[in-house]
């Protein structure tokens, strides 16, 4: 059987091909006529917005970071300043094999493990599209070693950066604080104040110390420059410029040699030390030991330097005059005194009979003096000069822990000093309420007998305890601290004084003020607690010593510093005024572990005093032969 296929039929064929062809032909002139109306839309419709647009793709706006102002001691010499480097620097995003990048350099020049680390760390932190540091201060035959090498790794720059040098070294540390890359934490701060805009083109910002407290004023404000740029992404040329303007300097009342003295005079032990003008307030020395170089943080500290600067037991990042916290000791005494003699609860000529203990009616416990078998009849310029503290337990009782503690914290015990730096304690000075609302607890009267002496919850900072001592030296005017004692304008170059800041004046009798005083020069003079530290001195000092329990005393027992561990042993205290009818300067000096003030806290006030006002340097070992002497 066979199978005969139809015919065509051809018309309908023709027919049905000739309808393809207009239906592709329509589709045809309809996409002709899109393409030509988007085309007549992005050429005349939207020229002048893709014109813009092109041009900014031609054109580049590069931010150029400010020089940041430098820093000088109150002799012009300087603590801060910036330098030209070259840098390497690599985009991490850019980069298809980061490890192979890093190898491929080190190959080129000397990447050392620290460097390394440093830049993992960086890179972690880093953000999308930005540049991180390598190597820092390039040599130039390093850099025309990566210059020629630039085509084989595009996502390496050499860039010329701005760099901090802190010349003073670990000394000035805690003074002049360092800077450091900005993270995410100082990213947030800046938006949340509106000034993210002004650091375009700046990788650093201020850490701590002077650099961080006037963040603001060393800034500067970023400029900014039109660069041409070809399709590689290359600058071809500057067409216009906009410079940055350069942050303000800085001038410290402080002054360099004072401080390198008072660094010297603490020999190895550690401590902190400040010495202030009792009419200005201006800081003239301001130590903490031990101290640290503030160079290793301009670049990204190296993570085993970090670990071993924060893990050190000498603590070398803590400034032990704003944040270290210590029991005042007998240097309370000459405020106590003030404060019985203000209240009206003693007279100059009051005198007591000292056994060499106190007790509380109905107790027995005896509050001991450091004196065994006591000091005998003792007034109130005698218990300065000799340190009773049987007389201040006494007093003490009769004047409660409340009128105690109002009238110490007219000296500005217990609350922030307002000094031009950021991160200071504010102690303690304890009262009932304080217990109450801290540890839910009555006051006993035995708190207060040890309070009248410095010691329970008494905490202070050297920084209180001269501000403190400048206020009898200067008549009972409350000054605020400061460093900065003069601003410069990058402009104008005029120096702009800064003025005092009084926070009260607190109405001393002169009558009361001259016994007090008067006994605190007693101190310094034969029978007094400091009287080898002054010997020999062309001029007056007032002073006091004291002595700041680490561990407890039980009943009856007595200390023996040769059974303790160095760690364990007394804190020293000095409080002073030079020259003691004209006070020029107000000191406070506080050594850990030295034991004594007047055989090691006293002596290293007496360096500073001997070269401020008699310009006389202190020879090697003083301090030690001092204490040796005692």
């Amino acid at each position: 059987m066979s199978f005969v296929a139809p015919l065509k039929n051809l018309d309908r064929e023709l027919a049905r091909f000739h309808g393809r062809l207009k239906a592709g032909g329509a589709l045809v002139g309809l996409l002709a006529i899109a393409l030509l109306a988007r085309t007549y839309h992005l050429q005349i419709g939207q020229h002048d917005l893709y014109s813009q647009r092109a041009e900014s793709n031609r054109i580049s706006l590069i931010p150029t970071a400010p020089n940041r102002g430098v820093i000088l001691d109150r002799k012009d010499r300087v603590l801060a300043e910036n330098y030209s480097a070259y840098t390497l620097e690599l985009t991490p995003t850019q980069s298809h094999d980061l490890d192979a990048t890093l190898a491929e350099i080190s190959k080129l020049i000397e990447i050392t493990p620290g460097q390394l680390r440093r830049f993992r760390r960086l890179v972690a932190e880093s953000h999308e599209f930005e540049t991180v540091p390598l190597k820092s201060r390039l040599t130039d035959e390093e850099v025309a070693i990566l210059a020629t090498n630039r085509y084989r790794l595009p996502e390496m720059e050499v860039k010329a950066r701005l760099f901090r040098n802190y010349q003073a070294g670990p000394g000035m540390a805690h003074v002049v604080g360092f800077i450091g890359r900005i993270n995410d934490r100082d990213l947030a701060r800046l938006r949340e104040s509106g000034r993210e805009e002004s650091y375009h083109g700046t990788a650093h910002i201020g850490k701590t110390g002077l650099e961080q407290s006037y963040e603001n004023v060393l800034h500067g404000r970023p400029g900014f420059e039109q660069v041409e740029i070809d399709a590689a992404g290359r600058a071809v040329r500057i067409l216009s410029r906009i410079p940055p303007v350069s942050g303000k300097d800085l001038r410290l009342y402080l002054d360099l040699d004072l401080q390198a003295v008072a660094e010297q005079a603490f020999g190895d032990y550690l401590g902190g030390l400040v010495a202030l003008d009792p009419n200005t307030g201006g800081v003239l020395a301001l130590v903490s030991k031990p101290g640290f170089d503030p160079n290793l943080f301009v670049d990204g500290i190296d993570p085993d330097a970090w670990k071993f600067l924060n893990e050190s037991p000498e603590r070398p990042m803590v400034n032990r005059v704003l944040r270290g916290i210590y029991p005042p000791g007998s240097t309370i005494k000459p405020f106590m005194a003030m404060a019985g003699l203000e209240l009206k609860l003693r007279k100059p000529s009051d005198s007591i009979a000292d056994p060499g203990y106190f007790t509380l009616p109905n107790s027995s416990h005896q509050y001991r003096d450091w004196k065994r078998g006591g000091h005998g009849s003792v007034d109130l310029r005698r218990s300065i000069a000799q340190s009773c503290d049987v007389y201040y337990y006494r007093l003490a009782a009769d004047m409660g822990i409340d009128r105690m503690h109002d009238y110490l914290a007219k000296f500005g015990l217990g609350e922030k000093s307002g000094i031009d730096l950021d991160g200071e304690s504010s102690g303690l000075l304890p009262s009932p309420d304080w217990k109450q609302r801290r540890w839910k607890q009555a006051w006993y009267p035995g708190e207060t007998v040890i309070a009248g002496i410095g010691q329970g919850y008494h905490l202070t900072t050297p920084l209180q305890l001269a501000t403190a001592t400048a206020m009898l030296a200067n008549g009972g005017r409350r000054v605020e601290p400061r460093l900065v004692e003069a601003v410069r304008d990058p402009l104008t170059r005029v120096w702009q004084p800064q003025q005092p800041v009084v926070h009260g004046q607190v109405a001393f009798s002169p009558a009361n003020l001259a016994v007090v005083r008067q006994g605190m020069i007693d101190v310094m003079r034969p029978g007094g607690t400091a009287s080898a530290a002054a010997a020999g001195a062309p001029y007056a000092i007032a002073g006091k010593t004291g002595t700041a329990q680490v561990v407890g005393i039980k009943q009856g027992a007595r200390y023996d510093a040769s059974r303790l561990a160095r760690q364990y042993r007394d804190h020293a205290l000095f409080i002073a005024y030079a020259p003691a009818e004209d006070p020029k300067i107000a000191i406070a000096v506080m050594v850990e572990n030295g034991e004594h003030g007047g055989s090691t806290a006293a002596p290293i006030a007496r360096a500073v005093f001997d070269y401020y006002l008699a310009g006389k340097r202190p020879a090697e070992k003083t301090v030690e032969a001092v204490d040796a002497a005692e």
